[in-house]
């Protein structure tokens, strides 16, 4: 099928269909959850959530050779291009940085270097997306097949010509996955502080060793104790209380039909938003068509939803008419904590792997967690000062975060907008270099 990008081409521009610049098209397959070793391994394992454009560097789970040997499974080298076939994310694209595999989701397309650039084939496929949603079909969801994706026809010119064009809006991709490794990096060193302080006791060990804790100032290693003692929880710093989540964080209530106010804008904190850049989607009331939850200022979201894949979002900024999907709980910290406090704590590896206990149904797709049982979850509670500390510390990374999401979501928008003009022969390079600088500057 010849998609409508092709009108838009130069004539000179060779009209072919994906396979024929493909040395392989092929899908993946997902390994047996009866056997939790296959979840083990260093292989990165390619979900459609985990589709957000531009290059994938690692996923959430890893699985091993055996794992890949007795499935669907295949691996798949680096520059393969990935695009999500069903459901919410069908269209969603993505560039393996890595030799990977997927599941079976997600149609992969391995580019002959001969014949095409695998990124003037991605850039292409990101042009056409909205056509090629339109396209899906499915009563309950909407599907795409592979042998629909093989046979759609895009216009290509000659190599040169498609390396010159996917050369500045591949800077673009650049720039971006670099901001979401820096993030991944600041977030790292957040939860790596707060597993030290909050999980380790490293501080306490040190001083109980009479060593000087590692990476703080004397004022801030004097807020922890030398010894520990003993409470429900095992042994804890002394002068610490064993207690739940709950104490940490409230859940904050309220329900809001947006259809009440349909000329309204709400900032929405919809799942669908989270998994493709966690920032809000803005929309009139009258889009939205089933009650929300409000979201107050400082709110941490939480995911009661499918639990395996954790989401957990920190808003960079909240306005006054922001909302939040029904499956996402938002907590609010009560006064001995803090907004970073309370993220980390649900970010943390224990955290999770306690919620993923939690769950009821049957259904790896409609698993839930009740909210009254995670704010039951026993914590190790540090006195006021210690969490304080914590917070001076953590709060300017995690802003940083939120500032990198924003400046990540305008070079977006800026190859998007450079995108339709360039891969239809319509915008001059030299033109679009000049753009590129101004977004530098």
């Amino acid at each position: 099928m010849e998609l409508e990008v092709c009108e838009l081409a130069p004539s000179d521009w060779q009209r072919m269909p994906i396979s024929a610049v493909c040395e392989r098209f092929t899908s993946g397959g997902t390994p047996s959850r009866k056997v939790p070793e296959y979840f083990t391994g260093l292989i990165p394992w390619v979900k459609t959530q985990e589709l957000t454009d531009g290059l994938l560097q690692d996923t959430d789970e890893h699985v091993t050779e055996a794992a890949v040997a007795a499935s669907s499974a295949k691996l798949l080298p680096p520059n393969t291009v990935l695009m999500a076939m069903y459901g919410a994310t069908v269209g969603q694209l993505a560039v393996l940085a890595r030799s990977m595999t997927c599941n079976q989701a997600c149609a992969a397309m391995v580019v002959d270097s001969k014949k095409a650039d695998y990124r003037f084939l991605y850039y292409q496929l990101l042009a056409a997306r909205q056509q090629i949603r339109s396209l899906s079909t499915g009563a309950a969801q909407q599907n795409l097949s592979g042998t629909q994706i093989k046979q759609f026809v895009l216009p290509f010119p000659h190599a040169e010509l498609q390396t010159e064009i996917a050369d500045p809006l591949w800077q673009l991709d650049r720039r971006i996955d670099l901001l979401r490794q820096t993030n991944a990096t600041l977030e790292a060193i957040a939860q790596a502080l707060f597993k030290s302080w909050f999980i380790d006791f490293d501080p306490v060990r040190a001083k109980a060793e009479g060593r000087e804790p590692e990476g703080m100032d004397a004022a801030t290693a004097a807020l922890f104790p030398a010894e520990f003692e003993e409470s429900a929880l095992g042994l804890i710093p002394k002068g610490w209380k064993t207690g739940t989540f709950g104490d940490l964080a409230e859940l904050a209530k309220g329900s809001v039909n947006p259809l009440t106010a349909p000329e309204e804008e709400f900032e929405h904190f919809s799942l669908p938003a989270f998994d493709a850049e966690q920032l809000p989607v803005f929309e009139r009331g009258e889009t939205i068509k089933s009650n929300k939850t409000r979201v107050p200022v400082g709110a941490v979201l939480h995911s009661k939803l499918n639990p395996h894949i954790p989401r957990v979002w920190l808003p960079s900024r909240i306005g006054a008419h922001a909302v939040c999907s029904t499956e996402f709980l938002p907590w609010v910290a009560r006064r001995a904590a803090s907004t970073e406090l309370v993220y980390c704590a649900l970010t943390g590896s224990a955290f999770e792997a306690s919620v993923r206990a939690l769950v009821t149904g049957t259904s790896n797709s409609h698993q839930r967690v009740k909210p009254d049982q995670v704010a039951a979850l026993e914590m190790i509670l540090a006195p006021v000062a210690v969490s304080d500390a914590f917070t001076r510390v953590v709060r300017p990374l995690l802003r940083r975060v939120g500032e990198n999401r924003l400046t990540a979501k305008a070079l977006a928008e800026l190859r998007d907008s450079l995108l339709p003009r360039l891969v239809s022969g319509k915008l001059r390079l030299p033109e679009a270099q000049e753009q590129l600088e101004g977004a530098a500057a």
